[in-house]
């Protein structure tokens, strides 16, 4: 709550608000079952990014195919995606043409080590001038564009661009843009957990922290 507070103190009037956006449309195959709803802290992985984007944006959503749509949802701002491109940006830009004018902080939802320390990292290094920031490794100092700030002018570039274009990567696009790259403490922090095997490590990892 404080981060929030602080970040709406330091807006002026030409920056876009901030709302967050958990990206939980994906179909999970490697993982073999919806990885959204996998439970790392207790609470489905939907809802405990959903909680973590709650501390630093001013709203938060929940972005999904209208087929995931269940009882898991209630209580959750939920965006349908509209099927209109491929990958990632299906869900995203459905976010932005649902409000053109806000800035999302995108989060996929299989980031089960992402924390607070690291979103408030992004959120103090945003630059509203750019097209987006994006968190990165400092061992690959590539972009993740699921952990990225976007900016309403950067995603209107990106719509624009997807209308004469069959490439929806948004890294791409991200390093064919200007942007600003923010790092975390740890890079271990933005491991994407997408196989079974990913999910015993986390597991044996937090039980670990846990115990040890």
């Amino acid at each position: 709550m404080e981060v929030r507070k602080n970040r709406l103190r330091q807006m002026n009037e030409k920056e876009p608000k901030l709302y967050g956006l958990v990206l939980g449309g994906g179909k999970s195959t490697r993982m073999g079952t919806d990885k959204r709803l996998l439970k790392y802290y207790g609470v489905s992985q939907q809802q405990h990014a959903y909680n973590l984007l709650s501390k630093v944006c001013e709203n938060t959503f929940l972005s999904v195919r209208e087929e995931q749509i269940s009882s898991s949802e209630r209580g959750l701002n939920v965006i349908v995606d509209e099927n209109k491109c491929g990958g990632p940006f299906n869900g995203i830009l459905s976010a932005h043409n649902a409000y053109p004018d806000v800035a999302w902080l995108v989060l996929a939802c299989d980031l089960p080590l992402l924390d607070r320390e690291t979103l408030t990292i992004l959120v103090t290094a945003r630059n509203p001038g750019k097209a987006a920031t994006s968190m990165a490794t400092r061992k690959t100092n590539l972009p993740e564009p699921l952990i990225t700030i976007w900016e309403p002018q950067g995603l209107k570039k990106a719509k624009k661009d997807l209308e004469c274009s069959k490439n929806s990567c948004p890294r791409k696009f991200l390093l064919n843009s200007q942007i600003d790259l923010a790092y975390p403490k740890n890079d271990e922090v933005l491991f994407n957990a997408n196989s079974k095997t990913d999910f015993e490590y986390i597991q044996t990892k937090l039980n670990s922290a846990v115990h040890g």
